[in-house]
């Protein structure tokens, strides 16, 4: 009986060690194509926004570039490239893959980076995320506070350089929006804040065309939540080509639009892309800045999405 329960126990460490084997296998394999397939995403979306540079104009809704994606089987595309037609069966459900994504206009939120000038707080760009943060009844607290910290983030003549980490009592500089508790907002703050905000590497204006009405509120002085959905209405019938274009649309001699503030045009998107293969979903997220023909990827985040929990956009 020892020998039994002895060779039983071998033979089970070894069918053990074998599963595991397998399974790590199967996990860096399922790794490495993720990689390849989101990257190949990533510079399809490239290409797409480079496209649109070359035909030049504004920056719209109804562009190629703001379709989104849905989710769509990879083995669709092999099949529809070599002429084939895709069979269900011959398919393993367990082991199809599904690829979606988006690309966002970075630049239809108000960006962190515009509250600093000269390494001091710029007023009317404080005056806008006053408004913005008064219209979705969050603390003037914690504006206060996030500007606070944003000057301790970039002393002066230190606006372009990276943060010391070891200066006492200096917060680390947000490089996303999921960085600025580090600033001082609270998970609540953030979350609601979360839509309309972006961090960006320089000052940007806002893109009109693309702007919620939050941010269109927020952003432009004198106009009312009734003013910035009218004119959202107004946009999805006819974009604009240039600020006179949303002056005529608004329509109120009161409301003027800052070339400094406002635009019809961006550089600056974000690339959303995930995978599906099998149970698990990776999800990747690029920056990316556009200047003329030449797109560039500024960061990549990707994570491991856990699909029985819904994914906020």
């Amino acid at each position: 009986m020892l020998t039994v329960v002895l060779v039983a126990t071998l033979a089970s460490a070894m069918l053990w060690q074998q599963w595991r084997g397998v399974e790590v296998e199967t996990a860096q394999r399922t790794r490495v194509q993720s990689v390849w397939v989101l990257t190949g995403a990533l510079d399809w979306a490239r290409l797409i926004l480079r496209e649109d540079a070359r035909n030049g104009g504004a920056d719209h809704l109804a562009e190629p570039w703001a379709v989104p994606l849905a989710p769509a089987r990879l083995s669709t595309f092999l099949a529809a490239e070599r002429g084939q037609a895709l069979v269900a069966d011959e398919t393993d459900a367990d082991q199809e893959a599904f690829l979606s994504g988006h690309i966002q206009d970075l630049q239809a939120r108000l960006n962190l980076n515009n509250l600093l000038e000269n390494n001091q707080i710029h007023e009317p760009t404080l005056a806008i995320w006053a408004r913005l943060f008064k219209h979705l009844n969050l603390p003037e607290s914690e504006l206060q506070t996030l500007t606070q910290a944003l000057l301790r983030a970039y002393p002066v003549g230190d606006k372009d350089k990276p943060a010391n980490p070891s200066t006492a009592g200096r917060p680390l500089q947000p490089e996303s929006v999921a960085d600025l508790p580090w600033l001082g907002l609270s998970p609540a703050t953030l979350h609601a804040l979360a839509p309309f905000v972006a961090v960006l590497p320089v000052r940007t204006p806002v893109n009109l065309n693309t702007a919620e009405p939050e941010v269109l509120l927020a952003s432009v002085t004198g106009l009312d939540m009734a003013q910035a959905q009218a004119l959202v209405q107004a946009r999805d019938k006819r974009h604009m080509e240039t600020l006179m274009d949303a002056e005529q649309l608004v329509d109120n001699p009161k409301v003027r639009f800052d070339g400094n503030l406002h635009s019809v045009a961006s550089r600056f998107f974000s690339v959303t892309g995930q995978l599906r293969l099998g149970a698990n979903t990776v999800q990747e997220v690029s920056v990316l800045q556009r200047e003329g023909l030449d797109v560039k990827t500024l960061s990549r985040q990707r994570e491991v999405l856990d699909t029985a929990m819904p994914t906020l956009q």
